[in-house]
């Protein structure tokens, strides 16, 4: 099968035959209709991420049809369209037994742990455990955002920030993560305040239903949450960091009204993976911080219900579909400005 390959972090990928995937007798192999490319692949591209090793194969975001179905598998049978959370769980740890399959104790990852999505054909591990049935109703391109950024953006408004309608949500970063939970907040009644330094994102997030936009260009990140102050008339009663960096990671703590909720969304690796948090005013005004890491399987059904009654499209967010020959490019691009605001689709 065809797929994008990388053979050193950092060094440009390249599109070649590799072998196809091996069913894991617990498990399947999809056909990759559709995968995203998340900004996540870039940090294990760029050698952020110590569980990726070389040479590998991205992706994690998809949606496909099961074609190989293991022998240990109960509950699939073939030919179904699925998606899959991007943490693949293993259903029998301790975490798993409590229900929180997003923090597995011997999670499974493709394109991280394991050859990915950017290929024709990807594995699936502990199928009964981490499938997810897509409905007609929903697309290809669109559901290869419910495996990791759609997912995470809803978890992180819907379990952690606990918006209510009317009240204020802060989206620190409006690239595939924020755009979503600019929408699922809308969808909630919330009243969202976007900040990010693209014309075109805060444009996006505008056309979503955010209610105010906020340029952080030049601003330290005690002005920006100064001015979100202002914007939500005495802080935000939920914020969320979805970028992935110190400064936003503050600003967004700061940008809180009194025993407000921050959710840290965006991933910080390297040096960043242990900035410093502004302790303080958490202590001071007991906010409560939560990171935010995917969802199980088990709980996609609410967020699916909201897809099938209109209240939220994922396909909005799409901003463009390739092929896997512009996929390595597509890639490597993550890490400089976004040509366009939305998501980037592979067709493989």
């Amino acid at each position: 099968m065809r797929a994008v390959v990388v053979d050193a972090f950092g060094a440009p990928p390249h599109v070649r035959e590799v072998p196809d995937p091996t069913c894991p007798p617990h498990g399947v192999v999809v056909d990759v209709r559709a995968t995203g490319v998340c900004r996540s692949d870039w940090h294990a591209w760029a050698g952020h991420d110590d569980d990726v090793r070389v040479p590998y194969v991205p992706g994690h975001e998809l949606a496909g049809v099961v074609t190989q179905v293991g022998p240990d598998v109960q509950g699939w049978r073939g030919g179904e369209r699925v998606t899959v959370p991007f943490v693949c769980a293993c259903g029998t740890c301790s975490a798993c037994a409590a229900g929180e399959h997003q923090v597995c104790e011997r999670q499974e990852q493709p394109g991280f742990t394991y050859d990915g999505s950017f290929a024709e054909r990807v594995a699936v591990p502990w199928a009964d455990v981490n499938l997810v049935a897509l409905p007609d109703a929903v697309s290809d391109d669109a559901a290869a955002l419910l495996g990791c950024r759609f997912a995470t953006a809803y978890r992180a408004v819907r379990t952690h920030a606990r918006v209510g309608a009317g009240e204020s949500l802060v989206v620190h970063g409006c690239g595939g993560v924020g755009l979503a939970a600019v929408m699922v907040g809308v969808a909630g009644g919330a009243r969202v305040v976007a900040v990010d330094p693209s014309p075109d994102a805060r444009a996006a997030a505008e056309a979503l239903g955010a209610g105010a936009a906020l340029d952080p260009a030049g601003m330290t990140p005690d002005g920006v949450a100064s001015a979100v102050v202002d914007l939500t008339g005495g802080g935000a009663r939920a914020s969320i960091d979805a970028v992935g960096h110190p400064d936003v990671a503050r600003a967004s703590v700061l940008s809180l009204a009194r025993r407000g909720r921050h959710v840290q969304a965006g991933l910080l690796l390297g040096d960043a993976a242990a900035a410093p948090m502004a302790m303080d005013r958490v202590i001071a005004w007991e906010l409560e911080l939560y990171g935010s890491h995917g969802m199980a399987a088990h709980d996609y059904p609410a967020m699916l219900a909201e897809i099938a009654s209109g209240a939220l499209d994922p396909a909005r967010l799409v901003g463009a579909v390739v092929g896997l020959d512009d996929a390595a490019g597509a890639l490597v691009a993550m890490g400089g400005e976004p040509e366009h605001a939305g998501v980037t689709i592979v067709r493989p």
